[in-house]
């Protein structure tokens, strides 16, 4: 038994003097994972900088034209063409009085199919169908009114006055009249119409180039008052084509406003 408590107390002797030694070991080994742990935050909040750095001249060599690309993606041609097309767009936005396009004028079903477009409307006995197209159509209300002084010259409002193409269908049978508006310059001091008939027609089924036509010039002036009599009962007056202008008018500046559109896509690359 004394043999036993012998070894345990050289024991409990070299473990108090080992004590001191892992005491130290375990300082150490603190002290180095602090010091990795100092290291690792250091390593990560360089990286982060570095980081953000590069994000940062990413976002400032972004292109200046709005697209959203690096710099260097477009051409100079390409950047100076955008930033005037965004520019222009919003202009234009802001100045166009009709932000939706109707359906229906006076009654009449409007059908758009890019720059064409067909008003329809169906009777018991006919149906009368107008179509016009709104390419080059559009033209000052009045003559330039050019001024020496003045830095731009007063062009007045821009309206869209297209040809109008009016067929009366009944059944088989096709009475077409082709009209245009008429200028300030081209009234005559009896009539104060602002649309005239320049040609008639009359076919079976669908129009082909055989099919005879007359100029409204040179037809009788008393069948020419009659036909326009007839298309004013039939709602074609000139209160209706003034309307059909402004509907144009506000058609083909959304078609322009598109037009930009697209060429600021096309130009940006998107």
């Amino acid at each position: 038994m004394s043999g036993i408590f012998k070894v345990a107390s050289r024991f409990n002797t070299l473990r108090s003097l080992l004590q001191p030694v892992k005491c130290a070991v375990q300082r150490v080994t603190a002290t180095q994972q602090q010091h990795r742990q100092i290291a690792r935050n250091l390593w990560y909040m360089c990286n982060s900088r570095d980081n953000y750095t590069h994000l940062q001249k990413n976002t400032t060599e972004l292109c200046g034209c709005g697209c959203g690309s690096l710099a260097g993606v477009h051409t100079k041609a390409e950047r100076e063409l955008v930033e005037f097309l965004t520019e222009e767009i919003l202009a234009e936005r802001k100045a166009q009085k009709a932000k939706t396009i109707p359906t229906e004028v006076d009654g009449f079903t409007a059908t758009l199919k890019g720059a064409e477009v067909t008003l329809t409307k169906t009777t018991d006995k006919e149906k009368i169908k107008i179509r016009f197209n709104v390419n080059h159509t559009v033209d000052t209300d009045h003559e330039a009114d050019v001024n020496p002084n003045m830095d731009k010259a007063d062009i007045g409002e821009l309206k869209s006055k297209p040809a109008l193409k009016v067929d009366l269908v009944r059944g088989d049978i096709t009475v077409s009249l082709l009209c245009s508006f008429i200028g300030p310059n081209e009234q005559d001091e009896n009539y104060n119409d602002v649309f005239g008939i320049d040609e008639i027609s009359i076919y079976s089924g669908d129009w082909n180039e055989n099919v005879y036509a007359v100029s409204g010039e040179v037809v009788d002036t008393y069948l020419y008052d009659l036909l326009m009599n007839y298309l004013e009962e039939k709602g074609v007056s000139n209160e209706f084509v003034e309307k059909v202008s402004a509907y144009s008018t506000a058609y083909e500046h959304s078609c322009y406003i598109g037009l930009l559109e697209g060429l600021s896509t096309f130009a940006s690359g998107k």
